[in-house]
């Protein structure tokens, strides 16, 4: 049985996509229904399923950097974006040959996607990956800015104590049960927002997850070694700690 992950963050679209997909696609098996890019990058890496669905602008890690990270992790995995972009957008996968869904997803469209995909994977035809990064290249230079302005400051404790820290002096974020630890050069305080929450108001050039847990500002990193694993490990600028990169997210630093 063919296999899938669905990544789309409004929960309403992503339950549609998926009865949709049992019901035209009965064959296909989803084995993971994915809220945030992190999650999904994740999920391919374990599942290493035939097709993936992925909204294109989601909390953190975007479609698009998704899908860079499934060329590395599973380069057999068929990819379908699914987009509310204009007609640009359209014109670019048209020229690329990459499947792509609109939103909303009509049962006329998601069939004809599934023909296709039927026929690649039954050729044992593996995505073009070098299509696949030129088509991810074109349209991030057109996504629509973020409809807020990044988080510039942030209200941690330490102790007792109330501290207002720029968001630029944070060296990176972990998760730490309910609450976030904020770790800069001068020490460590607690945020009450959860990771996954903090990251939609960040600035996604600046502040990348690395890890399920882990956030890190890129201006903070010193340097990236690869281990034998395929993790990497990341230097610090002001803390002594090291921190580890998930086999996943590697890509993202992919040229750095």
């Amino acid at each position: 049985m063919l296999e899938c992950v669905i990544a789309e963050d409004e929960e309403l679209l992503r339950t549609a996509l998926a009865s949709l997909l049992r019901d035209g696609w009965p064959e296909l098996r989803i084995v993971a229904e994915c809220e945030d890019g992190a999650s999904a990058v994740e999920a391919i890496a374990g599942q290493q399923p035939d097709v993936a669905f992925l909204d294109i602008r989601m909390p953190g890690l975007t479609g698009l950097e998704v899908a860079a990270a499934v060329a590395d992790i599973s380069p057999h995995t068929q990819i379908v974006f699914v987009t509310a972009y204009d007609q640009y957008a359209v014109d670019a996968f048209e020229q690329g040959a990459i499947d792509y869904l609109l939103k909303p997803i009509t049962r006329e469209r998601l069939d004809a996607t599934i023909r296709r995909l039927q026929s690649r994977v039954a050729g044992g035809n593996h995505p073009d990956l070098s299509t696949l990064d030129a088509l991810a290249k074109r349209l991030a230079r057109h996504m629509p800015a973020p409809s807020h302005e990044p988080l510039a400051w942030i209200t941690a404790s330490t102790g007792k104590e109330t501290r207002l820290i720029p968001v630029e002096d944070v060296a990176y974020f972990r998760a730490d049960n309910k609450y976030t630890a904020v770790l800069t050069a001068e020490g460590e305080a607690l945020l009450r927002t959860p990771l996954r929450e903090l990251l939609q108001s960040l600035d996604g050039n600046v502040f990348k997850q690395i890890h399920r847990s882990t956030i890190v500002n890129l201006k903070a990193i010193a340097g990236i070694t690869r281990d034998d694993s395929g993790k990497g490990v990341v230097r610090l600028r002001n803390r002594p700690e090291t921190l580890t990169v998930s086999q996943a997210f590697m890509s993202l630093f992919r040229g750095m």
